[in-house]
């Protein structure tokens, strides 16, 4: 699936206003990695996947670290509730493993699954050094790894978006229960029309 990027960003612009140089330099990127990714099969993931990074990222269209001071992030640790749930083992692990990315993976569990199945290397050790997901091509693999293989909640891209069938409400339980579906559902058939104008056909 190639983009007219031109195209694209007209739309864009026309049905969400204005966007900074550092907005498009953003969705730029992350259109790069979608466009050569080989498991990016269907025009309506790839709606889906940036409306969800518009409202995760709170339309700064680059990875993000979860907001909150280092106190805030006690919540974490092991021992409490959550941090056993997130496997997190040694203190401080809450505050080092907290969210990162396009859709934010939180806690050491999920940084040392991630890595495994992105099939990283020593050089982007997640866990030494989880800031690597705040690089946009690790954030992407995650994202698309994750929403297409059912790795955040259980769910998957193809469980609501295929061939006789398009469910942008219900897909949010692949990240987040039913969080703010509507907005992110309207995002997404916004998005859709304006990716299926911009199309390249192939001649």
């Amino acid at each position: 699936m190639r983009i007219d990027h031109a195209k694209f960003f007209n739309g864009y612009r026309d049905a969400f206003g204005r966007i900074s140089q550092d907005t498009v330099n953003g969705i730029e990127q992350l259109g790069q990695h979608m466009e050569s990714d080989p498991e990016m099969t269907d025009l309506r993931w790839a709606a889906y996947m940036l409306a969800t990074v518009k409202h995760e990222c709170g339309n700064k269209w680059s990875p993000i670290t979860e907001w909150g001071n280092r106190v805030y992030f006690n919540k974490y640790e092991p021992g409490t509730k959550t941090g056993k749930s997130l496997g997190n083992t040694q203190p401080g692990d809450g505050w080092l493993y907290r969210g990162r990315g396009y859709v934010q993976i939180t806690g050491r569990a999920n940084y040392a699954r991630m890595a495994q199945a992105l099939g990283l290397g020593p050089e982007e050790d997640l866990i030494k050094d989880p800031d690597q997901v705040l690089r946009p091509m690790i954030s992407y693999r995650i994202m698309s790894v994750g929403m297409r293989n059912g790795m955040f909640t259980g769910k998957k891209l193809s469980d609501y978006i295929g061939k006789d069938k398009c469910d942008y409400k219900n897909a949010r339980r692949i990240i987040n229960g039913l969080d703010k579906w509507d907005v992110i559902k309207g995002y997404a058939e916004t998005l859709e029309k304006i990716l299926r104008e911009a199309v390249v056909q192939d001649q």
